[in-house]
């Protein structure tokens, strides 16, 4: 047997390594000097020593005797297992410290090149690369070396559990054939694996490629919103100066008016006050004829005064209806068409059009919808008189007037809270009659709806596949939006903030008509 199986009765039971300085107990058994001794003094206090492995106990600290055979055995053995940690395994035979290149199962030895050439050369020999133990290579039951392996039961087994053991009769094969076999249904796992391994990591580059693809376009779209809102705030600023400037021009013009009405008003105040006197000192003549004689003299000044005191109050009235104040609708419209050019001037660089003439065509309207007379809201109400029409669906659906073939649109829509209803687009070739004219049923259009299962969520649904979206139903509001050269159609809730729903990718390959369906409500245009 290799020396190596000698290791666990070389261990100390307390430190658990190979002993050092072994000693010896009454009882016999053996422990490192340094450990019993730790041991022993820990026990002084109690007057009580026992032995840490079979508790014998002793009257007194008991007496240390030296073992100076175990302590060779341990030293040999330690300084072997050194070699081997450096050199590797060692020939069993060789006394000097000579690696072996092979280990012969059958007689569970280690054999360098020189003892390797005397051994037997029988099939009953296996040799296998240098290993340190055999355990795990014999058989559990018969001690025996593992030479076959069980397909019926996928175990290895000795040759004797083979002829009259429990798999006597089952299908078995050599270990070498059987692991070869093994080996190759490993390879082509491996294979798969790898291969797997490799999609897995161009995966993983691509999402990493597509990260910093998304964080280099949120970095240029931060800086294209920061340098609109810069030249919005710009525009402001130059909006509220002129607005501000009108209002203070007004306020100028007001105020001189004023100014000039006042300085007129205090010349005819001081003229009226001499006058005032003149007559008030006429007033005051004792003697009656000089009064008279001064009155006649006076009386064309004085009536003509009178006169003028009449016409002055009525220029004054007129004055101070001409005076004026500040004139609110001009700020305001001021303000206003400020605004609007503004936000055409934004609206035109994002490239995007607001649908601002979509209407609902009232010869494809359902006879249970009811369209407003502004062509914008369809409502469900049953039983409707409209004329016949080829175009005419059989069931709670209406289209657009227009189509869309080109370009980047959006378009506002209200729905009720309640009821079912489907919002999307179609292709005009969509059927009108039978469950595949409903849209979303078909490969012909798409839509967004009320979820039937899930009251309180949204749908989406093209060619018949429904998809039930995690988003909860809480705006009234949504859009719709449509780039049809890049076969993208998106919808959001218009809530805060606005909430992207779901965005379908195909290949458009007809013009398309917004489409609606009501069920026991209604949907409106608000665009």
């Amino acid at each position: 047997m290799a020396f190596a199986d000698f290791r666990e009765e070389l261990n100390c039971s307390i430190c658990l390594n190979i002993y050092t300085d072994p000693v010896t107990l009454r009882c016999g058994h053996n422990f490192c000097w340094v450990c019993i001794d730790r041991v022993l003094l820990t026990q002084e206090a109690s007057g009580v020593y026992s032995c840490p492995d079979c508790r014998t106990e002793f009257p007194e600290r008991p007496a240390l005797h030296k073992t100076i055979a175990l302590r060779n055995i341990a030293q040999s053995f330690q300084s072997k297992q050194e070699v081997e940690e450096t050199c590797g395994i060692l020939c069993t035979y060789c006394e000097s410290s000579i690696p072996a290149i092979k280990t012969c199962l059958h007689c569970e030895v280690s054999l360098c090149d020189k003892h390797l050439k005397k051994h037997s050369k029988s099939n009953n020999h296996v040799l296998v690369e240098p290993i340190t133990t055999l355990e795990n290579r014999k058989c559990s039951t018969r001690t025996k070396i593992l030479e076959y392996f069980c397909t019926e039961d996928s175990t290895c087994i000795c040759v004797t559990c083979c002829l009259v053991g429990k798999h006597k009769g089952h299908d078995v094969e050599p270990i070498d054939e059987a692991s070869e076999k093994k080996r190759m249904k490993l390879r082509n796992v491996l294979e798969k694996l790898t291969s797997k391994q490799v999609e897995t990591e161009k995966q993983v580059q691509n999402l990493e490629d597509q990260k910093q693809k998304v964080k280099k376009k949120a970095s240029r779209e931060s800086e294209r919103v920061n340098l609109l809102f810069r030249e919005i705030g710009k525009l402001l600023v130059e909006l509220e100066q002129k607005v501000l400037g009108e209002i203070s021009r007004q306020m100028v013009q007001v105020e001189t008016s004023v100014s000039e009405l006042i300085r007129q008003l205090e010349s005819q105040k001081d003229e009226l006050s001499r006058e005032i006197s003149h007559i008030e000192e006429l007033c005051l003549l004792a003697d009656p004829l000089a009064l008279l004689q001064e009155y006649e003299s006076e009386k064309y000044n004085l009536c003509g005064a009178a006169e003028k005191v009449n016409e002055d109050q009525k220029k004054e009235r007129k004055s101070s209806e001409y005076v004026g104040d500040l004139d609110k609708n001009l700020t305001s419209m001021t303000l206003h068409t400020g605004l609007a050019d503004i936000v055409a001037h934004f609206k035109k660089g994002l490239h995007i059009v607001e649908v601002s003439d979509l209407l609902l065509d009232i010869n494809t309207v359902a006879r249970d919808v009811c369209i407003s007379s502004d062509l914008k809201t369809a409502r469900y109400l049953s039983n409707q008189k409209h004329p016949e029409s080829p175009e005419r669906f059989e069931d709670c659906q209406v289209l657009s007037t227009r189509t869309f073939s080109s370009g980047r649109h959006f378009w506002e829509l209200e729905v009720s809270k309640s009821g079912y209803w489907m919002i999307g687009v179609c292709y005009p070739s969509i059927g009108r009659k039978g469950d595949e004219s409903y849209i979303g049923n078909n490969e012909k259009s798409w839509c967004i709806s009320r979820s039937k299962s899930k009251k309180h969520h949204y749908s989406v649904m093209h060619h018949g596949k429904i998809i039930h979206l995690p988003c909860k139903f809480s705006s009234q509001r949504l859009v719709i939006y449509l780039d049809y050269e890049a076969g993208q159609l998106s919808f959001y809730e218009l809530c805060e903030p606005v909430k992207h729903l779901h965005t379908f990718i195909a290949a458009f390959t007809e013009p398309l008509h917004a489409a609606l369906y009501i069920w026991t409500e209604w949907v409106a245009i608000r665009s």
